[in-house]
């Protein structure tokens, strides 16, 4: 009974549940960072397998946060480079996307010393103090809360509208191109029966525009950054019970959204240090399409952990009882202990 019981306690050894769970997360999370995808813990790995709601940033996520800058639409009496002059003014602070394809479209040198008093309003657009004078821009909401009115552009795009000394001087139309993987990308979640929801702050008809060519689920646009987070409480809400919602973004207003998250998903590339930080995943190479890639290794990654549990118990299970009964000797205990293990790595 005394070699009996000892066989017993060497059958019993967890060596291979101890063993080949953690080494399966390891595995995935070098998997995933040999794509290109940084992901901070196994937990996450978990999560990303259960996800079943994608939420995007546009900017810089979906589109390649590249403006250009083809029309100026400037009020009476107003040159287009002295509207050019006076955006590029109030935006010299910035390394937003749109505040630097307005720099470039001004093409010279700025003084940063001219501008002084530096005041962003959040999702609204920047109040400086260029030469000496109060310069506007933003949106038309901005426009609107100073006493301006602004005008109908009518055109596709981001509208940026400048404003200086009390008087409105007009609207540049910035247009943002879609990411070549980007379509690739929606269509292969939509497949995986993911659902896709874009939050952006531009106007409804950039996101609407948007939406259809990538054939997003739901589009919410015109959102300041406080509006992100209450939209994305309420996709929380709503989303299918033990399944998890991942929010994508790259910019410093993403970073509360998330953090928020069941899985916060960042852009590293163009992403800025506050998105990478509070993210939970990172992709490295900003590609969208490396999205579905992270999903699929965590799967893998799942599939395999259950595999190593159910055999690992089950050969423990087994030996255990031909153990208990005298049946097993040593080497079929050393099989059960060491031999499981060596599998379950293997696998």
């Amino acid at each position: 009974w005394v070699r009996r019981a000892l066989i017993f306690l060497v059958i019993s050894c967890p060596c291979a549940l101890v063993i080949s769970i953690p080494l399966s997360f390891f595995g995935g999370i070098g998997g995933a960072s040999s794509q290109g995808i940084l992901v901070k813990g196994g937990n996450y790995l978990e999560l990303l397998a259960r996800t079943k709601t994608v939420v995007f940033d546009k900017t810089g996520t979906l589109t390649r946060g590249v403006f250009e800058l083809p029309p100026i639409h400037t009020a009476p009496g107003v040159e287009e480079q002295e509207l050019l002059e006076w955006a590029a003014l109030a935006e010299c602070h910035s390394n937003h996307p749109i505040a630097q394809s307005l720099r470039r479209a001004w093409g010279r040198e700025i003084d940063p010393e001219r501008v002084t008093q530096v005041r962003e309003i959040p999702g609204r657009g920047v109040s400086v103090l260029a030469d000496g004078r109060p310069v506007l821009a933003g949106s038309a909401a901005l426009m609107v809360q100073e006493g301006l009115e602004p005008m109908e552009c009518g055109a596709e795009g981001t509208l940026v509208h400048v404003a200086a000394e009390g008087r409105y001087l007009g609207c540049a139309v910035i247009s943002d191109r879609i990411k070549d993987t980007a379509p690739a990308a929606i269509g292969d979640l939509k497949r995986r029966g993911v659902r896709t929801v874009m939050l952006t702050g531009d106007s409804q008809a950039v996101g609407q525009r948007v939406g259809r060519k990538l054939g997003l689920d739901q589009v919410h646009a015109q959102l300041l950054p406080a509006d992100k987070v209450e939209r994305l409480e309420e996709l929380l809400e709503a989303k299918p019970p033990k399944t998890a919602l991942a929010y994508v973004g790259d910019g410093v207003n993403d970073a509360p959204v998330l953090s928020r998250a069941d899985v916060g998903i960042a852009m590293g590339a163009m992403g800025s240090d506050a998105a990478i930080e509070a993210a939970d995943v990172v992709l490295m190479d900003d590609d969208p399409a490396k999205l579905t890639v992270a999903m699929d290794i965590a799967r893998k990654c799942l599939i395999i952990v259950r595999e190593n549990i159910v055999f690992a118990l089950a050969v423990k299970g087994l030996f255990l009882i031909l153990g208990a009964r005298g049946v097993a000797t040593m080497w079929e205990a050393v099989f059960a202990d060491v031999g499981v293990a060596v599998i379950a790595i293997l696998n």
